[in-house]
């Protein structure tokens, strides 16, 4: 047989070799979509588990309590809450032993631990919003306490079981969405923790991380680029960028504790140093994309500018620069989401304290949403295994938006060649 009869397309063995490329490449897509379908599924596994797990965490169940502040032992002067030291003299009073007295005289001695820090925080701000409540008596409904709270949506003790169930034969438990779970930090009582404080220190942190990491990064990246002699020296920074990109993050942590904490001394568990320390982690990242996204800009573009008398400064500022914006927000991005995530450097510069209050400004002891999750979860009250799961929820949202955001900035700043 002839070579021009082997190959032609008709022959049986021809058609044969077509069928098993056309076989291949039904099985490449096939494993292709399969891969792609079993990644949606952990996903939509993972987001189905933490909205079941996490739903609670908004929600609370209150309790109706009869009070009667005339005959009861709150002394307290209507007109000292109206004044500007009332939330202190409120905070300073039993209100503690006034529910605990009201709660087992109407629903029984198992009532005493009916109510929790949330609370004596509720009753606390209705009698700042009206403190003629002390001269009368009213009825009150309260966030019942952890106890009771996870009877109410779950199986628990029998004890608490039963308290539920008179609560419910009269009337007197309803659930409402928990709107101090974003307003409020964190506490020691379940039925009063929040995330607000967590989530403010982790937009500070990010903000100081996107303010050094970002500039720098991108500038290091445009001078080794563009303006930098090719020679040993640079080669070696080169390798110490991309080895820096891989050092897993626990040693930024480290070195964020010998340098900013032990050497300048700054301030322990605030924003500003975490800031910093996620910088440090976050810039070999930004250098590499930058350096990779003003690689992709056409030679043409350089050659075109320089012909028309622009200067290398214009040439990069006014042309390669804006063209690569885009490709640099995208490693930006991807830096900035693995720091919003990170809790390993932040636990070695102290941010794990109980913090009770929301950080004001860059040097105030703070935690971190990621860092929040983890103290949570490794409390023993069963009350806290939905509040670390909605805080989970806040911290997927929170990356979102940022994320959202920065995809918005770098579409806004796109340009086509």
């Amino acid at each position: 047989m002839s070579s021009s009869d082997q190959s032609r397309w008709t022959d049986a063995a021809m058609q044969g070799r077509l069928r098993k490329r056309y076989s291949a490449e039904r099985r490449f897509r096939f494993f292709g979509l399969a891969a792609v379908s079993l990644s949606a599924l952990f996903l939509a596994f993972l987001l189905v588990t933490m909205m079941a797990k996490g739903f609670g965490g908004f929600v609370h169940y209150e309790a109706r309590l009869p009070i009667d502040f005339a005959r009861s032992d709150l002394m307290l002067d209507p007109a000292a809450l109206k004044g500007p030291d009332g939330s202190n003299v409120v905070a300073g009073a039993d209100v503690e032993g006034v529910l605990v007295a009201s709660a087992t005289a109407v629903y029984g001695d198992a009532a005493a631990e009916l109510f929790g820090a949330g609370a004596v925080r509720s009753a606390g701000r209705q009698l700042l919003a009206d403190p003629d409540l002390l001269t009368r008596s009213t009825t009150m409904w309260l966030p019942v306490g952890s106890k009771i709270d996870v009877a109410a949506k779950h199986d628990s003790d029998a004890a608490s079981e039963k308290l539920v169930a008179v609560l419910e034969s009269k009337d007197a438990l309803r659930m409402r969405p928990n709107t101090d779970f974003m307003t409020e930090s964190d506490a020691t009582d379940p039925s009063a923790v929040g995330v607000w404080g967590a989530l403010k220190g982790s937009f500070l942190t990010i903000v100081v991380t996107m303010l050094l990491a970002f500039p720098i990064g991108v500038l290091s990246a445009v001078y080794l680029e563009e303006f930098a002699r090719r020679n040993r020296w640079t080669d070696a920074i080169e390798v110490s960028i991309n080895n820096l990109a891989a050092v897993p993050s626990i040693i930024f942590g480290l070195l964020g504790l010998a340098v900013f904490l032990n050497f300048l001394h700054l301030p322990r568990s605030a924003p500003l140093v975490g800031g910093l320390t996620l910088a440090l982690m976050t810039m070999p990242v930004i250098v590499i994309a930058s350096r990779n996204a003003i690689k992709s800009v056409p030679p043409s573009i350089r050659d075109a500018a320089l012909g028309v008398g622009a200067s290398k400064m214009q040439v990069v500022f006014h042309h390669v620069l804006p063209l690569a914006l885009p490709g640099i927000l995208t490693g930006t991005i991807i830096g900035m989401a693995r720091a919003l995530g990170e809790t390993a450097p932040l636990l070695m510069i102290g941010m794990r304290a109980f913090i009770a209050a929301p950080p004001q400004g860059l040097t105030d002891p703070s935690s971190v949403l990621p860092v929040q999750i983890f103290l949570w979860s490794d409390e023993v009250d069963r009350a806290f295994v939905e509040k670390t799961s909605a805080a989970i929820i806040v911290l997927l949202l929170f990356m979102l938006v940022m994320n959202g955001l920065a995809i918005y900035l770098r579409n806004r700043f796109e340009r086509r060649w």
